[in-house]
C-alpha cells in the first residue's frame, strides 16, 4: 500500500445546477433544482443555495418544491453536461493514464502513475493547478481530495466541498476516520448503518473496537472483513482506467399510470429503440435482453431472455422485449418501464441480423412505410414542448432560455452567460419567431482553437480570461432522459422570476 497522498479524487460542485447558474446570469446565487419536473420526478442535482432548504439529489421533486417553493426548477440538458464533462476528463487524462471516471462529474486519478506527483507537496501542487485549470476551461469549480487510497481521497474531496482542496497526510488516517459516522465508509448504506446502530456501532472507531469477528457475525464474511479493513484505513483498490460496462439500459417513469396494454407495448418498443441507440453509440452489442416493469402498487418485475449470440439489431431486441412483456401482467397500471441489454460484447452475431430480417421480411417496403409514419408523427409547432431551462432563440430578441410554459404560453428570459440578467417575455407556444436553440459556451474559446466561428461569452466565475470551453452543443430534442438520471417528464414549472 502506498504512503504518499498521490490518489486524487475530483468531484465537481453541484455540477448540473452549477452549469445552469453559469449559463443563466439571473440564477447565480439563487436556489436551482435540476431534475424531472413531473409529479413523479426526482432531483438530479440541487445548488448549494437550494441545499440550505434541505433539498438534495434523489429526493422526490414534489418534496423539493415544498421545501424550496421559490427555487428555479429546470429540466436537465445532458448534451451540455456531457460536453463540459469531456473537457474536465481531458484535463485529468493529461495528468495520468490512470483515470477512473465514476460519473459525468466525478473521477479518481493515480498521479504517481502519471509521474506528476510522488509526495505530499507535489500532489498538493497538482491539485491546486487542476482546480485552476478547471475554472479556466469551464468557468466552474471542483473539489479535490488527495490521499494514499481511493476511499480516503473520496472522503477528502467531500470534506473539501465546495471549491476546496483537502490532503490527508500519511499517518493521520486513523485519527481522522475514528469519530466519523459509519456511513462515511464505502458500502455502508441506510440498511447496513441501521443494522450497525442497533448493535451499538455508530462511528468508525466503534467498528475497530468491536473487532473483525463481531463485524463478520453481524454482516457476513465478505462484508465484515471488508468493512473492518476500511475502518483501519486499509484500501488497496487500484485506479482502473477503463471500467467495463456491464449493461446498457434506459427507463422512463410516467406521471400517470399507463393502463392501455397497446400503449405499454408501444412504450416498450420506444425504449428498446433508445437502448439500441445507446448500445451502438458505445460500439457494443449484447446477448441478454432485460425488461423492467414497475406496477401501480410499486412492485417491480424483471424478465430476461438470452439470445444465441450478441446483437445490436433493433428488430431482434425489440421483438425480444415484446416477448418478455407478454409474460408480465400489467393489469392495474404501469408507472415505470425499462429495457436493457447485458452480456455485452464488441462484436455482433451475424446470423441474428438474418433472423431479424427474415422475420420482418418484405424487403424495403415496410421500412419505407415506417420512415414515412415517423415523419408524419413529428410534432407540429403548436404541439412542441418547451422544457424549463432549455435554450431558445427568438428572431427579434435573440438567445434565451425557457423559464416556464403552460396554457398555450411559453415564458422566456433573454440572457447569455456573459450578459447581465435579462428581460422576461411571454409568447404563444406556436410563435413562428421562437425556435429551440443549442446551448451557448460558458467560456470564450482561445483565438487559435478550431471551432465553428461561434464565440461565446466569458464565464461567470472569477477572472477566467479568454480561454475555451466548447462551442454550441447540440442536445437531443424531445427526450431528455436519453441518459437516464431523472424521469422523463419535461412539463415546465410556471414562470419563476
Amino acid at each position: 500500500m502506498r504512503t504518499a497522498p498521490t490518489i486524487l479524487h475530483l468531484d465537481m460542485d453541484a455540477f448540473f445546477a452549477s452549469v445552469e447558474q453559469a449559463s443563466k446570469p439571473s440564477l447565480r446565487g439563487k436556489a436551482v433544482v435540476v431534475g424531472g419536473l413531473g409529479p413523479r420526478g426526482v432531483v438530479a442535482t440541487a445548488s448549494y443555495e437550494a441545499r440550505v432548504f434541505g433539498v438534495h439529489s434523489a429526493m422526490p421533486m414534489g418534496q423539493a418544491r415544498r421545501l424550496a417553493p421559490n427555487a428555479a426548477y429546470l429540466v436537465p440538458r445532458f448534451g451540455l453536461y456531457k460536453a463540459i464533462s469531456e473537457r474536465v476528463m481531458e484535463l485529468l487524462r493529461a495528468l495520468s493514464p490512470l483515470v477512473e471516471p465514476l460519473s459525468l462529474d466525478e473521477a479518481f486519478v493515480d498521479l504517481e502513475a502519471g509521474g506528476v506527483a510522488w509526495d505530499e507537496e507535489s500532489a498538493r501542487l497538482v491539485g491546486t493547478r487542476l482546480r485552476a485549470d478547471i475554472r479556466a476551461v469551464t468557468g466552474l469549480t471542483g473539489s479535490v481530495g488527495l490521499a494514499a487510497s481511493k476511499m480516503l481521497a473520496k472522503i477528502a474531496s467531500e470534506q473539501a466541498k465546495p471549491d476546496g482542496l483537502v490532503v490527508i497526510e500519511p499517518g493521520t488516517e486513523r485519527a481522522m476516520l475514528g469519530p466519523m459516522s459509519v456511513r462515511t465508509l464505502p458500502g455502508v448504506g441506510p440498511a447496513t448503518g441501521d443494522h450497525l446502530r442497533r448493535a451499538g456501532i455508530t462511528t468508525v472507531e466503534e467498528i475497530v473496537e468491536a473487532g473483525e469477528d463481531e463485524l463478520v457475525r453481524l454482516l457476513g464474511k465478505a462484508h465484515g472483513h471488508g468493512l473492518y479493513a476500511m475502518a483501519l484505513a486499509r484500501d488497496d483498490r487500484p485506479v482502473v482506467a477503463e471500467r467495463e460496462a456491464k449493461s446498457v439500459s434506459v427507463e422512463d417513469t410516467y406521471d400517470v399510470d399507463i393502463h392501455d396494454r397497446v400503449r405499454v407495448g408501444l412504450e416498450v418498443q420506444r425504449l428498446a429503440d433508445r437502448c439500441v441507440r445507446r448500445l451502438r453509440g458505445a460500439g457494443l452489442s449484447g446477448r441478454t435482453i432485460v425488461l423492467k416493469v414497475r406496477r401501480y402498487d410499486f412492485s417491480t418485475l424483471t424478465r430476461s431472455e438470452t439470445l444465441r449470440g450478441p446483437t445490436d439489431d433493433p428488430g431482434v431486441i425489440g421483438e425480444a422485449a415484446a416477448r418478455l412483456l407478454d409474460s408480465v401482467d400489467t393489469t392495474g397500471g404501469v408507472r415505470l418501464l425499462g429495457v436493457g441489454v447485458s452480456g455485452l460484447a464488441d462484436y455482433t452475431q451475424e446470423d441474428l441480423f438474418a433472423q431479424a430480417a427474415g422475420e420482418r421480411a418484405v424487403a424495403e417496403g415496410p421500412v419505407e412505410e415506417h420512415a414515412v409514419a415517423q415523419a408524419e408523427e413529428q410534432p407540429s409547432r403548436a404541439e412542441r414542448r418547451w422544457p424549463a431551462g432549455h435554450d431558445v432563440r427568438h428572431a427579434e430578441f435573440g438567445h434565451g432560455w425557457v423559464q416556464g410554459s403552460g396554457l398555450g404560453r411559453v415564458t422566456v428570459r433573454f440572457e447569455t452567460p456573459g450578459s447581465a440578467p435579462g428581460r422576461v417575455r411571454t409568447f404563444r407556444v406556436d410563435d413562428p419567431a421562437l425556435e429551440p436553440a443549442d446551448p451557448l459556451p460558458l467560456v470564450l474559446r482561445r483565438p487559435e482553437e478550431p471551432g465553428d466561428g461561434a464565440v461565446g461569452p466569458v464565464g461567470p466565475v472569477g477572472p477566467v480570461g479568454p480561454v475555451g470551453l466548447v462551442g454550441p452543443v447540440s442536445t437531443p430534442s424531445g427526450d431528455a432522459s436519453e441518459d437516464h438520471v431523472v424521469c422523463s417528464s419535461e412539463s415546465a414549472s410556471l414562470p419563476n422570476s
